[in-house]
């Protein structure tokens, strides 16, 4: 009980819910914590400590009470701040919304509140979610909590940074291009790109957009698990929603599944410290008793489709605006190129690759292979630039092991695989078949059960 800032969201809210601990003494650890660790790593932004002190009392009134309580009854929480928080500045890390408070909650946190989270802040995120290394103009650069001089991933790089030095045991996030999981790889925590419209994403600007999607992260699969089902669930404003209730899969382990095993994902380059630690993944899976296959996957569409969709975006999200940072306003300015055959030949495209997947998830179960073709780099960097000598021609190609992945509508998460030989943190990704996140945490699981990786803690 001497570190309650390390314990999982899972035996918090069991000892929350039993009184063996209080909610306001979960909510001072993880205060006293931030304290400590946040200004080295910058992950927490905006910090609500009164607000969420007085939640926390209300939670202990509530079950001295005996009233209902929810699955996550006095379980602190962080939301990133592209997520809109009622009366808590949110940036959107721009200096545009420097000063910005929203009126009303986005539907994840407000989802969370009603499962009993106590909300303690915001988490660093770069402009609009732009990219995956978390800096702006606002707030400046989130460091990685196992190398300070080395970058946390993004775009919720904040989310995972607070989550591996124990500042909150939950942090939301969101993903289009690997949000959730690079930087769950580059800290060494777990994190769940859903099927989109496992969580629905309300929208008056782009209500059909699918490639991105809100989901969750912590430091384990199981504590992963209960957040979604939390925020997950049918909402009539998003006309994807999925109607379905997430459940989770009996615990069955692996044994039998067909795993496909993709180094490279197509022919990727991967830096071969990222590539060392990946390839003991497959291993693991045979041990397990999965059936283990080495496979040549062919994501040809993916990418025309994925920069296609996402340049549309960011012109219809952000074209009005001026002052941009310069990836965004690059995003901006190749949306502006973007023609209606452009979107035909996207569409076509995308449509081609999910009936080839489709296909190819009729022979295997999951889909294994590297998270980030690199390990975390030097913070001071704005992107990759260079992979095994092959000059990269702009800020989105070292992002492309997990982007291409998002345009499979696939549930796909980031588990810790292991370490480089100079401590780096490498996670290893698990897709699904669409609608199968269930399944994908199972075998996640399993895999986090069998390597113990995750329990490895930054020297903060």
């Amino acid at each position: 009980m001497s570190e309650l800032h390390y314990l999982t969201a899972t035996e918090l809210a069991r000892l929350i819910k039993t009184r063996e601990v209080s909610a306001v003494e979960v909510l001072r650890a993880h205060l006293d914590r931030i304290e400590k660790v946040n200004p080295a790593v910058n992950a927490i932004v905006t910090l609500a400590a009164d607000q969420a002190l007085r939640a926390a009392e209300a939670a202990d009134a509530a079950l001295a009470a005996g009233e209902p309580v929810g699955p996550l009854h006095g379980v602190p929480v962080a939301h990133k701040d592209l997520l809109d928080t009622a009366g808590i500045r949110t940036t959107y890390g721009s200096p545009l919304f420097a000063d910005h408070v929203p009126e009303q909650d986005d539907l994840v946190v407000r989802r969370l509140r009603a499962a009993g989270a106590i909300s303690v802040g915001k988490t660093n995120t770069p402009e609009f979610g732009t990219g995956s290394h978390t800096v702006n103009e606002v707030f400046g650069a989130t460091r990685n909590p196992y190398d300070l001089t080395k970058s946390a991933g993004g775009s919720s790089g904040g989310a995972a940074a607070a989550l591996a030095t124990g500042m909150v045991p939950l942090a939301d996030g969101t993903d289009m291009g690997g949000s959730l999981r690079n930087p769950a790889s580059f800290c060494n925590v777990v994190g769940l790109r859903p099927t989109p419209g496992r969580v629905p994403t309300p929208s008056d600007t782009a209500a059909w957009y699918t490639l991105s999607v809100s989901g969750p992260m912590a430091r384990t699969v199981d504590d992963v698990t209960l957040m979604l089902g939390a925020i997950a669930g049918f909402d009539r404003r998003s006309p994807f929603a999925i109607k379905e209730e997430f459940r989770p899969e009996p615990e069955q382990g692996v044994a039998g599944l067909r795993v496909a095993w993709s180094p490279d994902l197509g022919g990727l380059p991967v830096d071969p410290r990222t590539a060392a630690v990946t390839a003991t993944a497959p291993a693991v899976f045979e041990g397990l008793g999965a059936r283990v296959e080495e496979v040549e996957l062919d994501l040809e569409d993916a990418d025309d489709a994925f920069r296609t969709y996402r340049a549309w975006f960011y012109l219809l999200a952000h074209g009005d605006k001026s002052g941009l940072g310069p990836n965004t306003a690059w995003n901006v300015e190749q949306g502006r190129k973007v023609t209606g055959a452009d979107l035909a030949r996207a569409e076509m495209a995308r449509s081609r690759l999910y009936q080839r997947m489709a296909a190819f998830f009729d022979t295997y179960d999951v889909l294994i292979a590297p998270v980030s073709q690199v390990p975390p780099f030097p913070v001071e960097h704005p992107h990759v630039s260079e992979i095994n000598g092959q000059k990269l021609p702009d800020y989105l190609s070292w992002m492309r092991s997990a982007y291409l992945i998002s345009v499979l509508h696939a549930p796909a998460a980031s588990v810790p695989a292991g370490f480089t030989d100079d401590g780096l943190p490498v996670g290893v990704q698990i897709v699904g078949r669409p609608f199968e996140d269930a399944r994908v945490l199972r075998v996640a699981r399993a895999f986090e059960h069998a390597t113990g990786h995750g329990r490895r803690r930054p020297p903060l």
